[in-house]
């Protein structure tokens, strides 16, 4: 019987509103006792005081690449990236190559997921090819595996396609997820349309691109009246917009990306693509407005959009693909612009990194609960480090936050009960 004894650790449980200084104990990866003063004979003791124990991340938006573009990342390396940051559970994106539209590619990613850091979940595509022709077959989908519907990274273009997918999801217990983006607005933009795209000379996506695909996907979950779930908010309008839908009832939640609450289109100026993605930096009025959808509760997750390129694919600014990777600075990017200025309290942070993701897809992941294995993050709150690419654990070296001191360090990640990441190893 192996038995791991965390001492003297902030537990913060949002799942529970736990949030006390006290001791955790695993026996044979399972969580045994969760607060209090805790007595175990041969155990190994982990003196956890000044740091916080939490529901291992759930980031409910990755790019694994995996199949078809693992020169970026492969399923392992995403996962072990992950690890690395304090995430136990992700859903990733069908954007490979074959697209996962068929049940044996997402049995293919469950059966290589299965020896990984981290739980993988699988976001299926809504269409064929991620083409918006044809819808795929959802309910075989279902029954392969997949827990949510996205063509991320093209939105649907069909409406009639959508809403048929929209309709389909609950029947099947999955969720929607939804890149909102008008490719007519945003085609041939590198970066956010404004005063510094005019300045640079570079043709710019403008906030519209972003809002009309979130009009129109609030607009077909109030007419059907079913779920949606918005993807990276970005804009202030897409953040008016979705705060307005939910004081009218209307089944919609949402997610941003912490580049998007931290970073602005001010950083374009120095060309380096890492800080191109989709949708872009923005400005500091749309970012203070993200910040405000965090605190009011209009926003209900954070997720990273990690998507992994190569450096050769990163070189040229003009040419180079959208993306940056983000799973092993998400968490120090929230205590450092979120909790440090007051804007959200720790537990705040770890709900929205961790419970609320977690109920939004309907995976058990997000608590502290007993007598189940073990999905838990411990870190130091106040610990600083600078983001030093070469030193991350994933393939690709994108990272948005590269040279930026951040606070808060993962010490210990275990997932289901094995541990997967110690700080310094």
């Amino acid at each position: 019987m192996e038995k791991l004894l965390l001492r003297h650790a902030r537990i913060l449980d949002p799942s529970s509103d736990l949030d006390q200084i006290g001791d955790l104990l695993l026996v044979d990866g399972s969580l045994q006792q969760v607060g209090g003063t805790v007595e175990a004979s041969d155990a190994q003791v982990i003196d956890a005081s000044g740091m916080v124990v939490a529901p291992g991340l759930v980031d409910m938006h990755v790019h694994l690449r995996d199949p078809g573009f693992t020169e970026k990342e492969d399923i392992l390396t995403g996962c072990r990236a992950a690890a690395a940051g304090g995430v136990t559970s992700l859903l990733c994106m069908p954007n490979t190559k074959p697209a996962i539209d068929t049940p044996e590619t997402v049995r293919y990613i469950l059966d290589k997921a299965s020896q990984a850091d981290a739980h993988v979940y699988v976001a299926a595509a809504i269409t064929k090819g991620l083409q918006s022709g044809e819808l795929d077959d959802l309910a075989a989908l279902r029954e392969a595996g997949a827990v949510a519907l996205s063509d991320d990274g093209r939105p649907v273009v069909h409406s009639r396609l959508m809403a048929r997918a929209m309709q389909a999801a609950p029947e099947l217990g999955m969720r929607v997820v939804s890149h909102c983006e008008d490719l007519d607005l945003s085609k041939g933009g590198l970066m956010n349309e404004g005063a510094v795209s005019r300045e640079l000379g570079v043709p710019g996506v403008p906030n519209a691109a972003e809002d009309c695909g979130t009009a129109r996907d609030i607009a077909l979950a109030e007419a059907y009246q079913v779920p949606i779930h918005i993807c990276h908010v970005s804009s202030r309008t897409s953040v008016a917009m979705i705060r307005d839908a939910k004081r009218r009832g209307v089944q919609v939640t949402a997610e941003t990306a912490p580049h998007y609450f931290s970073l602005t289109d001010a950083l374009l100026r120095a060309r380096d693509a890492d800080f191109r993605m989709s949708p872009p930096l923005r400005t500091e009025v749309d970012r203070l407005a993200v910040i405000e959808g965090l605190r009011d509760g209009t926003i209900d997750a954070i997720a990273t959009d990690h998507a992994p390129h190569t450096p050769q694919e990163k070189a040229d600014f003009s040419k180079a693909p959208n993306g940056s990777i983000g799973m092993e600075t998400s968490l120090a990017a929230g205590i450092t612009y979120l909790v440090k200025p007051g804007l959200l309290t720790l537990r705040e942070l770890l709900r929205l990194m961790s419970t609320a993701p977690a109920k939004i897809l309907k995976i058990p992941a997000g608590t502290l609960e007993t007598s189940r294995p073990a999905d838990l993050v411990l870190f130091d709150p106040e610990e600083q480090w600078t983001v030093d690419p070469e030193k991350l654990h994933g393939k690709s070296r994108n990272a948005v936050f590269k040279g930026r001191l951040l606070t808060g360090r993962v010490k210990l990640t275990i997932c289901g009960g094995k541990i997967v990441y110690r700080d310094g190893e």
